[in-house]
């Protein structure tokens, strides 16, 4: 079968495809022919590594979500799996199996039921950016711990950088949950694909006035703020509500943050970093109940109608997709092992 490894850490041009053994999975374990292959920054970063040039052994499969038809399971794994529909996510965290490959074998309990309603470009984009929105918007210490309609009744939620694969997530998530959602953009472009996935309020930041237009639309403030950027936390202290919360989900290495930290006493406010590999075991149980139920429920999708463009990719073409979400790609960047 063809797969896409790595032998060392690096740029884009140290991905290359090869032919792999098809071997059958182990107890505990399923396998999964992938059907689509989803892209997140994780991936590139995870390839780069601290250092470029050092030696990865065994050769690492890239990418951590997916989505496909489970083909066999091993011993100890429920036979009812067997030709599911499943969505893929941590695949790559902690051993050599990703997803950019015809077939790929992992733990079952990183396989999730996709209904056939759902397709499996929106499978493969479920696991890093949703399942990191849904722990962002749990961590508020009043609440809601669980998504769902009503969940979030009477609250309202900031997304910075609502464009992007998590802001997106975090705004449908939200609204599924009856949050009224406000969110930050950079253009007119970004702005309409924000209106897209639901934002009740669209504040581009570099034309308005981004304090006092979230404090005239919010005058208590925002209750719950998924942040992408460490550099607006002077922003996020202007416009937190009592109590309120900051989920920061994203930064570079060395990345340091200044925080107002008499203001923020003053809310009692809470800032919390948000990692998904070394997030709490039952939260992610959690997590992935809940995103099931909103697919389920198809108040979740992706492609341009629900402001997520899809960039589709060949498994040969896997470092050219890595490059497109190195240089920011908008939308989610997938790769259609089958097509």
């Amino acid at each position: 079968m063809r797969a896409v490894t790595y032998s060392r850490t690096g740029g884009a041009d140290v991905l290359e495809v090869v032919d792999k053994d098809l071997r059958e999975p182990g107890p505990g374990e399923v396998r999964v022919m992938v059907h689509r292959s989803g892209v997140n920054p994780t991936d590139w970063k995870s390839r780069t590594g601290s250092e470029a040039g050092q030696p990865v052994d065994p050769p690492q499969v890239p990418n951590q979500d997916g989505a496909g038809i489970v083909d066999a399971v091993g011993e100890g794994v429920e036979g009812s799996l067997h030709g599911l529909r499943v969505w893929i996510w941590e695949a790559a965290h902690g051993g050599p199996e990703g997803t950019a490959q015809e077939y790929a074998i992992v733990p079952a309990h990183k396989v999730v039921t996709l209904p056939d309603t759902a397709s499996f470009d929106l499978g493969a984009s479920l696991g890093v950016p949703f399942m990191t929105a849904h722990r962002c918007l749990t961590v508020h210490e009043h609440g809601p711990t669980r998504l769902g309609p009503g969940a979030m009744q009477d609250r309202t939620v900031l997304v910075a950088g609502g464009a992007g694969a998590v802001g997106n997530a975090a705004i449908q998530l939200a609204r599924w949950s009856d949050a009224r959602v406000i969110t930050t953009i950079s253009s007119p472009e970004k702005a309409q694909l924000a209106q897209l996935a639901g934002a009740d309020l669209i504040v581009n930041y570099r034309t308005d006035d981004v304090v006092s237009t979230i404090r005239g639309a919010a005058p208590g403030g925002v209750d719950i703020i998924v942040e992408v950027a460490g550099s607006n936390a002077g922003i996020d202290a202007q416009v937190l509500a009592q109590g309120g919360s900051v989920a920061a989900y994203a930064g570079k290495p060395g990345e340091q943050v200044s925080l107002p930290v008499r203001e923020l006493m003053s809310l009692n406010a809470r800032w919390q970093f948000v990692l998904l590999y070394s997030a709490p075991q039952t939260w992610r149980r959690q997590g992935l109940e809940d995103v099931s139920a909103a697919v389920l429920d198809r108040a979740v999708d992706v492609g341009s109608e629900r402001g997520v463009p899809l960039h589709h990719f060949s498994l040969g073409d896997t470092a050219k997709a890595h490059e497109a979400v190195e240089n920011g790609a908008v939308g989610k960047v997938l790769i259609d092992v089958v097509e």
